[in-house]
């Protein structure tokens, strides 16, 4: 981690200063603002990445496709959309969904304490890459059945935040549902929630994560 800084929030998402990106991350670290990606292709897969070995939190572990922090004059989309590039070497539109509350640790080292948005991205299957050396290790191209089952035998293999973005999925305004419909109606489905309600409650026993309306 580096000496970036990143914007804290109250519970509503309103600013309310600004820390040390590795302060934000300590096992007491404060609420701040983050992001994650999704991002399909013509074939509704998800387009996972896996995090580098060098991360300080979840090193290793299978993620949605990025996920990060925006900066203080930035939006949820724009942030995003700036740092796509800078881990897997490529740019896409995004459109914003939802944001949820979520503060899990991880192990004795540090946690994630973040107010999170979320945003979705469609791109062809020719879709070129190029990874960020220290950011992401591998990527992989998801088909929705598939991935449950993984996600439901292995949950501590992937990242808290992407399993609530998931789970999530239906809270996301119907324009965009109605824009993005192909892929909301593979990866929306009832039987998808409690796979992923088992998965949650394997990252948070406490069920410390929520919708912000």
């Amino acid at each position: 981690m580096t000496d970036e800084f990143l914007i804290l929030v109250d519970s509503n998402d309103n600013p309310i200063g600004t820390e040390e990106k590795v302060r934000c991350h300590l096992p007491d670290g404060k609420l701040h603002r983050a992001f994650t990606v999704l991002l399909f292709d013509n074939q509704d897969r998800l387009l996972l990445t896996r995090r580098s070995d060098g991360k300080m939190l979840w090193p290793g572990d299978w993620d949605g496709t990025v996920a990060s922090h925006p900066r203080k004059t930035e939006t949820y989309v724009s942030s995003a959309e700036r740092r796509l590039p800078e881990e897997i070497g490529a740019d896409c539109k995004l459109d914003y969904l939802f944001k949820f509350e979520y503060h899990v640790p991880y192990k004795n080292v540090g946690s994630e304490n973040e107010i999170c948005g979320t945003l979705i991205g469609q791109v062809p299957n020719n879709f070129e890459m190029n990874l960020v050396k220290d950011e992401i290790s591998e990527i992989k191209w998801a088909e929705q059945k598939q991935l449950l089952s993984d996600i439901d035998r292995n949950p501590q293999n992937y990242c808290p935040w992407m399993l609530v973005a998931l789970y999530f999925l239906y809270a996301s305004d119907n324009v965009m549902i109605q824009k993005h419909k192909q892929v909301f109606d593979k990866w929306m489905r009832v039987e998808n929630q409690p796979i992923l309600e088992r998965a949650l409650k394997f990252h948070f026993p406490t069920n410390n994560w929520r919708l912000i309306k």
